[in-house]
């Protein structure tokens, strides 16, 4: 435990917490829709920082970044709790439960990535924005050690937070999980555009922003959310983002059917539109999973599960035809 970052002591006498949206309104002991900041003897403490849940190395790829150190691994690390309540949510156990967690330091997980000649860090698994404390004094000794830094997050994170953050951030999968406010509010207990304003102002930083979008039936699959989604990105992130087709499977609170394979099909047409770069997620499909050269037609990366050839890609440009390639090597 450590005392937290970004909370002010309002007129009322409760404690605010500004780290995300949410603006929680804390009287003594009580704790954050996160779970993860509770107010102690007059204070914000970070109930996480230093607490370990999950640790290991991933192919970049499951984050899933695609364009950026394609082939590479990475170490992950994540805590626990969450600023959204979705309910199929696919890593509940330690999102919205108090899972077993180990002590760490932010030199010991610098010194794990380089004694596993990883590319970096990635704070993924639960939302790192909540774990901000620790993810920034890591993501410091990180970048000093010529490790890059990745978040894979909701976005749900107040500016002035995020400022402080994307100094030492080189690449970031966003979820958004749905392009209606309406789903945002019902679902997930939280807004759209917060979410939004992160993707627009990590792109403008120089971060490397990739997206996904888990489409579930009936809730978010319908054409108006696809055309909607494909075109918020085009004209805010650019034609080059990369977005993340994912299916969804029946998790922890929700049991709607399977995403249908139809349906992610249609989907990657219409995102594909005016989104070259847009891929298929958990599905057994190779449909959807190769990177090719806009220019002469030709793969440059190809992807089998977690099976990575790059042989197309040279220097950051199409090996074949030498056009410009929009990935981060």
């Amino acid at each position: 435990m450590k005392e937290a970052k970004y909370w002010k002591l309002r007129s009322d006498g409760r404690i605010a917490c500004v780290l995300c949206p949410h603006v929680c309104k804390l009287n003594e002991g009580g704790a954050g829709l996160c779970g993860a900041r509770r107010r102690e003897h007059d204070k914000l403490q970070s109930m996480n920082y230093g607490r370990i849940t999950s640790l290991g190395m991933d192919p970049i790829e499951k984050k899933p970044l695609y364009h950026f150190h394609p082939g590479s691994s990475i170490l992950s690390i994540g805590t626990f709790g969450c600023s959204f309540k979705c309910p199929f949510c696919q890593n509940a156990e330690i999102s919205q439960g108090q899972p077993f967690t180990r002590e760490a330091t932010p030199r010991e997980i610098v010194q794990a990535a380089i004694s596993q000649n990883s590319v970096g860090i990635a704070y993924t698994y639960n939302e790192p924005m909540i774990w901000m404390e620790f993810v920034q004094d890591t993501a410091i000794l990180a970048r000093a050690e010529g490790l890059k830094n990745v978040v894979v997050s909701n976005g749900y994170v107040n500016p002035q937070p995020l400022a402080d953050l994307l100094p030492n951030l080189d690449a970031a999968n966003i979820d958004i999980k749905s392009i209606d406010e309406s789903f945002y509010r019902k679902l997930c207990r939280a807004r759209l555009h917060p979410v939004l304003d992160t993707c627009v102002k990590m792109k403008k930083a120089g971060v490397h922003v990739e997206l996904t979008n888990l489409i579930i039936p009936g809730e978010n699959d319908s054409t108006e959310c696809f055309e909607k989604l494909r075109d918020w990105i085009h004209e805010n992130l650019g034609a080059e983002t990369p977005l993340h087709l994912s299916a969804y499977h029946p998790m922890y609170k929700f049991t709607a059917p399977p995403t249908p394979y139809e349906t992610m099909e249609r989907a990657l047409d219409i995102i594909r539109n005016k989104l070259p770069y847009a891929y298929l997620g958990n599905v057994w499909t190779s449909q959807g999973a190769n990177t090719t050269c806009l220019s002469c037609g030709k793969e440059i990366v190809s992807r089998d599960g977690y099976r990575i050839d790059i042989s197309g890609l040279h220097e950051g440009n199409c090996a074949h035809c030498k056009a410009p390639a929009p990935f981060v090597i």
